[in-house]
C-alpha cells in the first residue's frame, strides 16, 4: 500500500507537460514588441501633434515619471494587499469544514466586482472623508480585484483529484504537508491566473484614483478631458495600457515558468 500511495503522488507532480507548458516560447515576444511599437507611435503622435505649451507642461518626463510611480504604487500596494487576504481565505474555503460560511464571504468579494469601480471609489471617499487619499483608492482597488484570485484559489484546490490527496495522507503526510507538497502545486497554474487578472485589474482600475486626488496616470486623462487637451489624454490612456500589457506580459512568464515541473 506505501508503494502504491507514494507512486500516485509522485504522478501527481511529474505527469506529462502540457502543451503550454512545453509549447515555444515566441508569442511571448509580441506583448513586449507591441509595448514597444506603441511607445515609438506615441512618442511620434505626440511631436507630430505639436503640443501648445500648457501639453508640454503636462508632458514633462518628470511629471510623468512621478504620475507613473504613484500609479504603479497604487497597483503593488492594493495587489499585495489582495494577495495576502485572498490566498489564505481562499485555501481556508477549499476545506470541507467551511462550506457553511463560503457563501456569504464570496458575496462579500462580489460587492467590488458588481458595482461600477468608479462607484466603489467615489462611495469609500465619502464613508472615509478624513482618510488619505491614498488608502481609500488602496481599500477601493482590493475590494474590486479581490475576486479573482480568491475564486481561482479555491477552485484551483477544489479541482485537485482527491485521490491524490488522500494518497498523500495514507503516506504519513499531515495536513498541511499535503496542502504544501501536492495540493498548492496542481492547483497552481489555476491560482496563477487568478492573480494576473487580479493584477490586470488593479493597473487598469488605479486610472480612476484620480478622480479622488490620489494620484496616478489617471490625472492625465481627467486633465485632458477638463481641459481639453486631447494629446495629454491619449498620453494617458496609451501609457495606462502600455503598463497593463506590462503586467499582463509578467503574469503570462510567470504562469509558464513559476508552475511546478510537469504541471
Amino acid at each position: 500500500m506505501t508503494v502504491t500511495t507514494e507512486a500516485a503522488v509522485e504522478v501527481a507532480t511529474d505527469v506529462a507537460p502540457s502543451p503550454s507548458a512545453t509549447g515555444s516560447a515566441w508569442h511571448l515576444l509580441i506583448t513586449p514588441a507591441i509595448i514597444v511599437a506603441a511607445g515609438i507611435a506615441l512618442f511620434v503622435g505626440v511631436r507630430a501633434a505639436e503640443p501648445n505649451e500648457s501639453e508640454l507642461r503636462s508632458l514633462e518626463a518628470s511629471f510623468v515619471l512621478r504620475l507613473l510611480g504613484q500609479h504603479i504604487s497604487l497597483a503593488a500596494v492594493s495587489s499585495v494587499i489582495v494577495l495576502a487576504v485572498a490566498i489564505p481565505v481562499g485555501i481556508a474555503l477549499s476545506r470541507k469544514g467551511a462550506r457553511l460560511v463560503t457563501p456569504a464571504i464570496l458575496g462579500i468579494a462580489n460587492i467590488g466586482q458588481g458595482a461600477p469601480a468608479i462607484g466603489v471609489i467615489v462611495i469609500l471617499a465619502v464613508i472615509l472623508p478624513t482618510a488619505a487619499p491614498f488608502w481609500v483608492a488602496i481599500l477601493a482597488l482590493s475590494l474590486y480585484s479581490v475576486l479573482p484570485a480568491l475564486r481561482n484559489t479555491m477552485v484551483g484546490l477544489q479541482q485537485v483529484d482527491p485521490a491524490l490527496v488522500e494518497a498523500g495522507r495514507g503516506i504519513g503526510m499531515s495536513a498541511t504537508r499535503t496542502l504544501l507538497t501536492v495540493e498548492l502545486p496542481l492547483a497552481a497554474p489555476i491560482m496563477l491566473a487568478g492573480i494576473r487578472t487580479t493584477l490586470v485589474l488593479n493597473v487598469g482600475v488605479a486610472a480612476l484614483a484620480a478622480f479622488i486626488g490620489a494620484g496616478g496616470l489617471g490625472e492625465m486623462i481627467a486633465a485632458g478631458v477638463k481641459l481639453q487637451q486631447n494629446v495629454v489624454l491619449i498620453t494617458g490612456s496609451v501609457l495606462i495600457a502600455m503598463l497593463a500589457l506590462g503586467i499582463d506580459w509578467l503574469g503570462a512568464l510567470a504562469e509558464r515558468y513559476l508552475r511546478p515541473k510537469g504541471v
